[in-house]
């Protein structure tokens, strides 16, 4: 990992600016043995105090990802050193259930983007389309991981649904189970796990259906499908949790926004902007 320290890392060791980012006690003891860091060039260690404008090398473990190359481009938002934003298409799975599969986007992004290591931090259902933060170096992977179970990672998905009238703003805060009667799905359950859905706004673009902008807290399986469900308005096209008889799901992972671990500025992209 190469970046240069900002302003809100001046005066700081690297190893207070780790222990920030909450990065695992094994992982800071590696770091702490390495004789491969830099700072400026010059061999440094974790100890070290470093200012603003500092260009720091912090080495990380050689692992790959045992993704087969699928030869088709992913289509890349964005990217740098240590994560990209990707665009996971309809009816393609985040990752292979089995190692010989090599048709999913984890099979794309390993042959688009530069990196033998690349692992999703979240994952969006099959017949969901949309934005996915994939780590490219397995210490990203462990920040990131805690920065979206700590929220510190918003996700803002649209929806759209049948409704007569814009549905009011509103936090759907149910826990989600599985459901023993179908292995597929999922349901409202008081021994399942937490799961907070944001309802943000609402809009009518047409008779009779509404989109929705919402943000997840959480991110249980089908839990924006089952929440939605769960209130009178399953997402049109779901023939899960709604009446369709098509595979057509109107919701779409739109927009994924970060402050950035390494170099403190904010990464916003949605799917209304241009690919990287």
């Amino acid at each position: 990992m190469k970046f240069t320290i900002p302003e809100q890392y001046n005066e700081k060791t690297l190893r207070e600016i780790f222990q920030n980012l909450k990065l695992p006690k094994k992982d800071l003891h590696q770091l702490n043995m390495s004789k491969d860091i830099t700072i400026n060039n010059q061999s440094a260690k974790l100890t070290d105090v470093v200012r603003t404008g500092d260009s720091v090398f912090i080495p990380t473990p050689e692992e790959k990802s045992n993704y087969l190359p699928s030869y088709r481009y992913a289509q890349v938002y964005y990217e740098d050193d240590d994560f990209a934003i990707v665009m996971k298409p309809k009816v393609v799975k985040t990752h292979p259930n089995d190692l010989k599969e090599s048709n999913t986007l984890m099979n794309h992004v390993i042959y688009t983007v530069d990196s033998e290591y690349v692992e999703p931090i979240h994952r969006l259902d099959q017949e969901t389309v949309g934005l996915l933060i994939v780590a490219k170096n397995p210490i990203m992977k462990k920040i990131l991981d805690r920065m979206l179970e700590e929220n510190e990672i918003t996700r803002i998905y649209k929806a759209n649904v049948k409704a007569l009238l814009p549905i009011k703003p509103q936090t759907i805060d149910m826990p989600i189970g599985k459901d023993k009667f179908h292995p597929n799905k999922r349901r409202i359950s008081n021994t399942g796990q937490r799961a907070i859905t944001h309802i943000l706004n609402s809009e009518m673009i047409k008779e009779g259906i509404c989109q929705l902008d919402i943000k997840l807290d959480t991110g249980r399986t089908h839990q924006i499908r089952v929440h939605l469900a769960e209130i009178g308005h399953p997402v049109i096209g779901d023939p899960l949790y709604g009446d369709s008889t098509l595979r057509k799901l109107e919701l779409n992972s739109h927009k994924i926004e970060l402050i950035h671990p390494l170099t403190r500025e904010l990464v916003s992209v949605s799917l209304d902007d241009k690919k990287a």
